[in-house]
């Protein structure tokens, strides 16, 4: 969301051949100087309908709101959770049923014009692993899909996944070793999630 955005719609599709029941929550989502993340329920944010009642291959719009004047310097990070609500289906004739609620995460940004990341990483080699240290000095959100460390296009350790790193915070990462690493020269490769790269110089001892 931008923040001239005070309401966005969302699309939910049941692709099932039952009916579901949903019920969302908002997060206030934020990280420890460490990576840690943490989840705080807030009225920043609203889902409207809060509970939303799916038929089998049926489609719904909801809207979400924000209630809070938006940042206008640095990106506010929320988390819509999604739970299903197990207990509205009802249990067929003679038979147990063990009821299991899935639930969907989801992040939601308001970004202000000229928010962006700002990535600086180091690493160091220990017995066992490749470790990582990368730390967002920026004002929005950096999200790293892959880390890779280089040696003349040879990959010689990496991680991939979509691990996110919030405005002040520094996280440490562990990459698997795919090759014998000796000391020298190496690159370390962090490609976010809009395919774009960003290349670090690495001297391994």
């Amino acid at each position: 969301m931008a923040p001239k955005d005070r309401a966005v719609a969302i699309t939910l599709n049941n692709e099932g051949d039952s009916e579901i029941v949903l019920q969302a929550d908002i997060n206030a989502w934020s990280q420890t100087s460490t990576g840690v993340d943490q989840l705080v329920l807030t009225e920043d944010m609203i889902l409207s309908p809060p509970i939303i009642k799916l038929p089998p291959r049926a489609r719904q719009v909801v809207r979400l709101a924000l209630l809070k004047p938006a940042d206008t310097q640095q990106q506010l990070s929320y988390r819509m959770i999604m739970r299903e609500v197990p207990e509205a289906t009802a249990a067929k004739a003679n038979t147990m049923e063990v009821p299991i609620a899935l639930a969907l995460s989801m992040p939601v940004f308001i970004t202000p014009p000229g928010a962006k990341h700002q990535l600086s990483c180091q690493a160091t080699r220990t017995q066992a692993e490749i470790q990582v240290i990368c730390e967002n000095k920026g004002t929005a959100y950096a999200q790293l899909r892959e880390v890779q460390l280089k040696r003349q296009e040879q990959s010689l350790a990496k991680l991939e996944g979509g691990i996110y790193i919030l405005p002040g915070v520094q996280k440490t990462l562990s990459l698997k070793i795919e090759q014998v690493i000796t000391a020298g020269q190496t690159q370390l490769s962090i490609t976010f999630d809009d395919g774009k790269s960003q290349f670090f110089d690495v001297n391994l001892f």
